[in-house]
């Protein structure tokens, strides 16, 4: 191994402060999928909006308070040591240390563990991110755990790593991929950035003399940390981060730079969403009960995606009464869900989110659990599902929709319900819309989620851009019936 000079130091009045001062960045891989585009260029050093991926990941650092980098190179090193030298010129002291063989993404760190502080940040070379590193740091030190993973759904798990965890957050089990083809999990994807306790990786070192086992860190000292007890943390996070390791990731990268979707400003944004309901609009509405019951109805995958390029988040809200009457157990909900989420990333879709009401106050079923027999504050109509939602995924419910099925093709037997922004106040309540408003005798043949009726938070009105936008997955039927209907039914 060769080590680089490190002597510049950081101006610290230009960073924020953070709790871990030091980066390692993963850039000994070979790149081979991404070759045809690279070329004779590391990965770390392919360019997204003119700069190369490694100088944003730089930068991002620096603005967390981080004063340290070491990188650790394999293919091409010389490459990137002539691009980062000492790391003076981006207010930091860098390092690189060259594998002169393959030890695989965890090799050379598990070899050189002596050479990095007590904690320290870690993340591939490979991922383009904007995420507050502090933040992340200080959750990884508050919880005490050994290392904390970023996790967040993406639109193509079936070919990512993928880890489950219980209602802590705490990682119970980690799938790398590839996955056994009739296996299904739930869309939460470690997405390569870590906060790492150097300790916690003592024994996973291989003995002095050993050969080289080319150990994987999501794969390998992951999994192997848990079995040992450690304390592996999801730090769950909708801030953007994505690996551009194929030339089909690459291009959605760049056009998410030149929408301006990475940067810690717009994350910062509270982001407009479409809620949705689960049954009836996702998947076919027959009492699910089991995840073999789930079956997503034909083009929701498509529509989902075209809300999300309109730049909408997508999260379920959904009233769950069999909890409370007993039929089904919360680790029958978790496989349901898991499940759902499975079909729709197969068909490069996700959900930023599933919120669910277990309660119902009506007592008197067999089986019943009494504890959850009770009027609350998050069954619909209430908005305590959505209010969570919004805190934690920081959206902004001025600019986010409501779907609600059953109003289009036959007249609704109840007054259905949309949420209405009180400007006054500014508290959320549920405002119901008279029976006479719907338009009855509207006929198409159609899934439910091509029937969607999305009514605007503010004053309650639906506009014709959102049905632009997600009509080329809609029936186009359904969208100019829904054009010409809107304006006269949804009104306040």
């Amino acid at each position: 191994m060769d080590s680089g000079a490190a002597s510049a130091k950081l101006n610290s009045g230009k960073c924020d402060s953070s709790p871990v001062t030091h980066l390692a960045i993963l850039a000994g891989g070979k790149g081979t999928r991404l070759a045809a585009i690279a070329g004779d260029m590391p990965k770390v050093l392919v360019s997204v909006g003119g700069k190369p991926v490694l100088a944003h990941q730089l930068e991002l650092a620096c603005a967390a308070g981080v004063r340290d980098v070491t990188v650790f190179a394999g293919h091409l090193a010389d490459k990137i040591e002539a691009f980062l030298g000492d790391g003076s010129r981006f207010g930091l002291c860098a390092r690189i240390l060259v594998e002169h063989e393959p030890l695989g993404s965890a090799g050379a760190l598990l070899a050189l563990l002596d050479s990095l502080p007590e904690h320290f940040l870690l993340v591939s070379g490979d991922v383009m991110l904007a995420v507050d590193l502090a933040r992340m740091a200080q959750r990884h030190l508050e919880r005490g755990a050994d290392l904390t993973a970023l996790a967040h759904p993406n639109d193509h798990p079936h070919d990512s790593d993928l880890i489950e965890t219980d209602a802590r957050d705490w990682v119970t089990a980690v799938h790398g991929y590839p996955h056994p083809p009739d296996a299904f999990f739930g869309n939460l994807v470690n997405a390569s950035l870590y906060v790492v306790r150097r300790e916690a990786l003592r024994p996973l070192v291989p003995p002095i003399g050993s050969v080289p086992a080319k150990p994987d860190f999501a794969k390998d000292v992951m999994p192997a940390l848990i079995a040992r007890g450690g304390r592996v943390l999801a730090y769950r996070s909708s801030e953007y981060i994505k690996d551009m390791g194929t030339p089909q990731r690459l291009r959605k990268v760049e056009a998410d730079w030149a929408a301006g979707r990475i940067s810690l400003q717009a994350q910062a944004v509270p982001a407009p969403a479409v809620f949705l309901d689960r049954d009836g609009t996702l998947n076919v509405d027959k009492g699910v009960r089991s995840a073999a019951d789930v079956e997503l109805f034909a083009g929701v995958a498509g529509a989902l995606a075209s809300l999300r390029a309109a730049g909408y988040r997508l999260v379920v809200l959904t009233n769950q009464p069999m909890i409370a009457h007993g039929e089904v157990s919360a680790e029958d909900l978790a496989r349901i869900h898991r499940r759902l989420e499975w079909e729709l990333g197969k068909e490069g879709a996700f959900l930023d989110g599933i919120y669910v009401c277990p309660h119902h106050p009506e007592r008197g079923h067999a089986g019943e659990r009494a504890e959850l027999k009770l009027e609350c504050a998050c069954r619909k109509p209430a908005t305590g599902l959505a209010e969570r939602a919004c805190a934690e995924l920081n959206l902004d419910m001025g600019r986010s929709w409501i779907e609600r099925r059953g109003v289009v093709g036959f007249r609704a037997k109840r007054a259905d319900y949309f949420f209405r922004h009180d400007t006054v106040s500014g508290s959320m309540r549920w405002s119901s819309l008279l029976q006479s408003t719907f338009v009855p005798n509207v006929r198409c043949s159609c899934s439910p989620i091509s029937r969607i009726l999305i009514s605007r938070h503010c004053r309650g009105r639906i506009g014709r851009s959102l049905w632009a936008s997600a009509r080329p997955a809609f029936s186009t039927g359904i969208a100019n019936a829904a054009s010409s209907i809107v304006p006269r039914c949804w009104r306040v």
